[in-house]
């Protein structure tokens, strides 16, 4: 595609150069600064300083001043010129001649004594713009002969001239270039690179020379340009290698230059300009009669036979913004980041991230968010630039003001769609991944407050899971902005949690319980009461907490006492003191007992009043289920179980204060009778007054359950009496349900009893049949423990036994005597002393009673 990089403006017309001499024709020129030199086909050299003029629109022209020209004295055109202006001199060809001319005043300069300042017999000659030389008074050549199939290497200084090298080539080269010890070579057939230092040589491709005339153009450091067979400019660098792609130019082209990041070239007819760096033709300008296009430190020179142009390049931020303006984004980066090596460092830096934030807003104008996001990011985009595309969005306290010159050209996101809300939704949906992306990087230092308050404007107005974790995260959203967004958006869970965040908890309370009570609409937690039961949990503002608490206790006891009862230990916690707790639940008294059980039960707090108050409100509310008409039997045996339970599990209430309040509850004050170790008025209660003989078992059972065999053989004893007893005192003469139990009691626990003490207490008309089972369990039991100490004797005389058989046999006989009194054994009965030495038995109980 094609953009605007040159304009061809004229340097010196031909009035200027020629007069009224038609016949003069440019043969060649050179520039050296504002100096410019021109070889005419009559033998001269014409001298013109050339000045740049600006217009007040910024529109560059020449003005030419003719200084000087000078008849070289030969009748055949000048064929080049080429400035060494560190010698102040001109090195002229004409007629084969290589000379020295001086810059000022064209005169040819004379030979130096010993020494020629000519060269004949030459073809063509070039520059070496990269010497080898470290001389800056000598200028470096490479020359071609006219006879020979060779390249001479000359060294150029003010008054002469020294060949210092000489190579040969396989066939008489027409062309020459020259950088550093490497000539790119046009020979009749190919093209080359050779290396004159170490005659080290690469071959390029064909060419026929007789065909078209051959380009050879060094464009940077061992880097050429070559016109290739096909119409194409060809480039290569020493080791015969091309490291960029070929443009595709005309097939009779007769000069190139490079004017980076342009290939320029001249035909016949046209002037065309392709990029170096996509190779896509770029310009094509109309210049007739053309026939000498060449570039003199950047500065691109065309010459018809008649007059002089300058290819002005337009500055490249201005081609960059026309790339731009046609919504080229792709070319218009390519020119830039290709302008670098020519552009310096901050400039280019400026110039490139500027290019890449307005990339980013076309595409972004495309709905193309993956590439503007990446352009953004690259060019470290000020986030506010997009986010002030968005109405309303920005913080009213912001300080922010778009770019200058703007980056896009869009009033904002509705002058951008046009209408189209499908277009506005999207773009929407990318600002807000692309701002929750950005909010943790350096993207958004310096304006964090802006990025998420934008933010939570966008997540509530579209409904977005993200609100919350936005608030509940670290952020830095502006309170004063942020309030009425989320009200007109009806966000109070949100709007709470922002209060939190900025130590507002009784604000976010107030708009919490007003959601909860109904008098706002917000759908966004379906368990806001619990949540804000669980909020007044962990919270460290104790204030807060007795404020607020009564009215989660008035919804709902159950879960509103969970404010006191998961209330986290930790250090950042204040504790909340058990009794202040007590006293403030009073009023709630299902919360009040809730709360002493979580004292009581599950953290294991042994006070008194504690278990006292338990026990307390336990015992009233089965009065209360007692008192009741009708009753309910399932919550009254509920309620029971769970005072019973305390009342066995716990020894730290004031039992003598329930007995007196428990008279009615018979099963309750057996209990607190066996926790006062009044056993016989317990058993007495549960076998004469409750006829419960299950409850009169387990009470033994449990009475004895921390003690030993015998407390619990005990206690079985004294119930079995209680059966006996009433038994024998029952009306009549007796009572079989009494007789029952006693038989019972003996069948199921047979193994407490003493089976003698039991056989005794027994009545002697009671059939054995009845306490078979008890008496086979006493009998087995007795065998067992009888046969069970046999066993352990028999493993106690093995253990002897083996204990014996182990030790160290001790030898005694008539021929030894015992160590104390020295007389010889005459019976086997001895003693060893330790160390097994024997002795007599009456020798050692006389040295025990002297030791004792």
């Amino acid at each position: 595609m094609s953009v605007k990089a040159f304009e061809l403006v004229p340097a010196v017309e031909r009035d200027l150069l020629m007069g009224d001499k038609a016949r003069i024709n440019i043969e060649c020129i050179e520039c050296c600064g504002k100096h410019l030199y021109l070889g005419t086909n009559d033998c001269f050299i014409h001298h013109f300083l050339l000045d740049e003029v600006t217009s007040s629109k910024g529109k560059l022209s020449y003005s030419a001043q003719k200084l000087l020209h000078k008849y070289l004295g030969l009748k055949k055109p000048v064929a080049e010129l080429r400035a060494a202006s560190a010698l102040e001199r001109l090195i002229v060809l004409c007629d084969g001649i290589v000379f020295l001319v001086d810059m000022v005043t064209l005169e040819t300069v004379p030979s130096a004594a010993g020494g020629g300042a000519k060269i004949r017999g030459v073809t063509a000659f070039c520059i070496n713009e990269n010497p080898v030389n470290g001389d800056p008074f000598c200028v470096e050549m490479g020359v071609l002969s006219s006879k020979r199939r060779t390249v001479q290497i000359y060294m150029v200084y003010e008054d002469r001239v020294q060949l210092v090298k000489e190579v040969s080539t396989p066939e008489q080269p027409c062309a020459v270039s020259l950088d550093g010890y490497f000539l790119c070579l046009a020979l009749a057939t190919q093209y080359m690179i050779l290396n004159y230092n170490t005659g080290a040589s690469q071959d390029l491709f064909p060419y026929n020379s007789e065909d078209r005339r051959p380009i050879v153009k060094r464009i940077g450091r061992e880097e050429f340009l070559l016109a290739a067979p096909g119409g194409l400019g060809m480039f290569a660098n020493a080791e015969g290698v091309s490291q960029r792609a070929p443009v595709n130019w005309s097939e009779s082209v007769i000069g190139a230059a490079v004017c980076f990041p342009y290939v320029v070239a001249l035909d016949e007819s046209f002037i065309t300009i392709h990029s170096m760096l996509d190779q896509q033709l770029k310009q094509t300008l109309s210049f007739r009669d053309g026939h000498i296009l060449q570039d003199f430190e950047g500065k691109v020179i065309l010459a018809s036979t008649k007059a002089v142009y300058v290819l002005v390049p337009l500055p490249l931020e201005k081609q960059i913004q026309d790339l731009l303006a046609s919504h080229r984004v792709e070319e218009a980066l390519i020119l830039t980041e290709g302008a670098q090596r020519n552009i310096p460092k901050d400039k280019f830096q400026i110039l490139h991230k500027r290019i890449l934030q307005q990339a980013g807003f076309i595409q972004f104008g495309q709905l193309q968010f993956l590439e503007a996001k990446e352009h953004f990011r690259k060019g470290q985009l000020d986030v506010r630039e997009l986010i002030s595309l968005y109405p309303l969005l920005l913080p009213a306290s912001s300080s922010f003001t778009r770019c200058h010159p703007p980056l896009h050209e869009f009033a904002d996101l509705n002058h951008l769609a046009q209408g189209d809300q499908e277009k506005v939704l999207r773009c929407k949906r990318f600002l807000i991944s692309y701002l929750g992306e950005v909010r943790s990087t350096e993207v958004a230092n310096g304006c964090r407050e802006d990025v998420d308050t934008a933010l939570l404007k966008l997540y509530a107005e579209q409904d977005h899971d993200s609100l919350l974790d936005l608030l509940a995260s670290e952020n830095a959203c502006l309170l004063a902005d942020s309030v009425p967004w989320l009200e007109k958006y009806h966000k109070y869970f949100a709007l709470g949690l922002l209060y939190h965040y900025n130590g507002q908890d009784s604000a976010a309370l107030q708009v919490w319980i007003r959601v909860v009570d109904g008098e706002l609409q917000d759908s966004t937690r379906s368990d806001l009461y619990e949540y804000i039961v669980d909020f007044l949990c962990s919270c460290a503002n104790l204030d807060l907490i007795w404020k607020y608490a009564d009215w989660a206790l008035q919804k709902d006891p159950t879960n509103g006492v969970h404010i006191f009862t998961k209330r986290p230990g930790s250090k950042d916690q204040p504790e909340l003191n058990s009794d202040d707790v007590i006293t403030y639940l009073e009023k709630h008294n299902q919360a009040l007992l809730l709360y002493l059980e979580h004292l009581v039960l599950e953290r294991r707090i042994q006070k008194e009043k504690f278990h006292t108050h338990l026990a307390v409100l336990y015992l009233e509310r089965v009065l209360s289920l007692i008192s009741e008409s009708p009753k309910d039997e399932e919550k009254l045996t509920r309620a029971r179980e769970r005072l019973q339970a305390l009342l066995r599990e716990s020894n730290l209430y004031r039992v003598q204060y329930l007995l007196g309040e428990s008279e009615d509850l018979l099963l309750e004050r057996a209990t607190l009778h066996g926790k006062l170790e009044e056993h016989d008025k317990a058993l007495h209660i549960l076998v004469h007054k409750l006829r419960d003989f299950p409850s009169a078992e387990a009470f033994c059972t449990w009475a004895s359950s921390s003690r030993d065999s015998a407390y619990r053989q005990q206690l079985f004893h004294l119930l079995l009496g209680v059966y006996l007893d009433g038994n024998q005192t029952a009306a009549g003469g007796g009572n079989g349900d009494l007789e029952m139990a006693a038989v019972d009691l003996l069948n199921r626990h047979g193994e407490v009893f003493d089976a003698v003490r039991v056989l005794r207490m027994l009545p002697e008309g009671w059939s054995l049949q009845l306490l078979r089972p008890f008496l086979g369990r006493a009998v087995s039991a007795s065998m067992h423990a009888c046969r069970t100490s046999q066993i352990a004797l028999g493993l106690s005389h093995s253990e002897n036994l083996q204990l014996l058989h182990d030790r160290k046999p001790i030898f005694v006989s008539e021929k030894k005597g015992c160590h104390l009194c020295h007389n010889t054994f005459s019976e086997p009965d001895v003693v060893c002393l330790p160390g097994g030495v024997p002795v007599h038995t009456h020798c050692s109980d006389v040295t025990s009673s002297l030791c004792l």
